[in-house]
């Protein structure tokens, strides 16, 4: 695992710290058979979506990798919105961008808020307004939203 992150870093580019990568997988949790999450999408491993289908199983090993996978797209977009400034900025938003999907984090007040140098009330506050999942709040979105917005400024 760590010879692929050291590989896969970019000149120039974040990528995020081993106290993001360990958070991940514990509010993402392994689950080594597949399983619909709360949107309805086939999952597996810690938060794998891409071309898995019921029944599907993984090892923990694989689940690190595919994780490792997925996140380096994540990282990549978020690099590209050229608005974190911090490792713990980055991290925060990679986490973000990771559970929510990046076009939600493109077309969110909280992007729009950073982006115009936002108190960090107004962070906390617009990092705490994404915490539901079929209408209703998830206790498990609220500790991840408030993980993120205090990384955020770490």
């Amino acid at each position: 695992m760590v010879a692929l992150r050291t590989r896969r870093k970019i000149k120039n580019k974040m990528i995020i710290s081993d106290i993001c990568l360990e958070k991940l997988k514990e509010f993402e949790g392994f689950r080594s058979e597949a399983y619909l999450d709360a949107a309805g999408v086939p999952t597996v491993g810690y938060g794998h979506t891409k071309n898995v289908k019921l029944g599907d199983r993984i090892t923990e090993y694989c689940a690190r990798e595919y994780l490792l996978q997925d996140l380096y797209e994540t990282e990549q977009a978020v690099n590209e919105l050229n608005v974190a400034k911090t490792p713990g900025q980055f991290d925060a938003l990679v986490s973000f961008a990771f559970n929510l999907g990046i076009g939600h984090l493109k077309s969110s007040t909280l992007l729009k808020v950073i982006r115009e140098g936002g108190s960090k009330l107004q962070i906390t506050r617009e990092f705490k307004r994404w915490v539901f999942a079929g209408g209703k709040p998830m206790r498990g979105l609220v500790l991840r939203r408030e993980w993120e917005a205090k990384r955020f400024f770490e």
